[in-house]
């Protein structure tokens, strides 16, 4: 039988836990590593209604891209959804691990290369390099930035994001009236990478959570597209699922049916 052990090698192998920033909490958060896996899980959130849909598809293990836990528990009450859901995974014997911003941060099998797998970029390589995690051939580093095929208009350009990346609205700044040519992406929230896709003269900018404020930071240099956070990584869903199925025989690999996006749109 393989071990949640092996998984979680399999899984480090390609996101190594020191490529995560430091204020994040990737890797296994619940759970004994040395248990023996009958299934796992994939999901973006590990919520309480992840945890028993695990248990309903016989998984022991939810592998999710956001950790459950960013900051200490003190106590375990069931007072809020983050205790709920440890408590019924405690309760189930269901280990939950997260692979988050380490692999956020690495190019090939990453979240952001597979946004731009996705919109159909070429030439892709890593936005803002990080040297100081480098210590191997495989590019480290945050966001992507890539090359249309065929040059699109910006209003072409945004028909297509909202298509492919099944957006409920896209929220961007001005248009500048210029082909689309260069798209950088970066999955979840991205502004801090803002000037450095314009350093790598992006027509557009694709991410989420950007401030009102933060708008203006485009300052008529590039188009910022905020496709919402849940919206931008919904495919790492598929992304870790597809490497684990790879990986491993012994055990089923299935993707959360359940729609975690904790956002609505009207």
């Amino acid at each position: 039988m393989t071990s949640i052990k092996e998984v979680i090698r399999c899984l480090e192998e390609i996101a190594p836990l020191n490529y995560q920033e430091s204020y994040d909490n990737a890797g296994l958060i619940v759970g004994n590593a040395s248990q023996a896996v009958s299934g796992v899980l994939v999901c973006l959130d590990s919520t309480e209604d992840v945890v028993k849909e695990a248990v309903e598809k016989g998984c022991n293990l939810v592998v999710a891209h956001h950790p459950i836990i960013f900051r200490g528990l003190k106590k375990l009450s069931g007072q809020s959804y983050v205790e709920r859901t440890v408590i019924r995974a405690i309760k189930e014997n269901v280990a939950l691990y997260a692979i988050h911003t380490n692999l956020d941060n690495v190019f090939y099998e990453g979240v952001n290369e597979k946004i731009a797998q996705i919109l159909g970029l070429i030439n892709n390589h890593i936005l803002h390099p990080k040297a100081d995690l480098n210590h191997r051939d495989a590019p480290v580093g945050a966001g992507v930035v890539g090359q249309l095929t065929v040059p699109l208009s910006e209003m072409e350009f945004l028909k297509l994001l909202k298509s492919t990346m099944r957006c409920g609205c896209v929220k961007h700044t001005q248009l500048l009236n210029k082909p689309v040519k260069k798209v950088a992406v970066c999955g979840g929230s991205g502004s801090f990478l803002l000037n450095q896709a314009i350093k790598q003269n992006a027509d557009v900018f694709v991410s989420s959570d950007f401030k009102y404020h933060e708008f203006f930071d485009a300052d008529q240099k590039i188009v910022i597209a905020d496709i919402g956070h849940f919206e931008s990584e919904q495919f790492t869903i598929d992304l870790i699922a597809g490497i684990l199925s790879e990986k491993f025989s012994t055990f089923a690999v299935r993707s959360t049916e359940i729609y975690t996006n904790p956002i609505n749109y009207y």
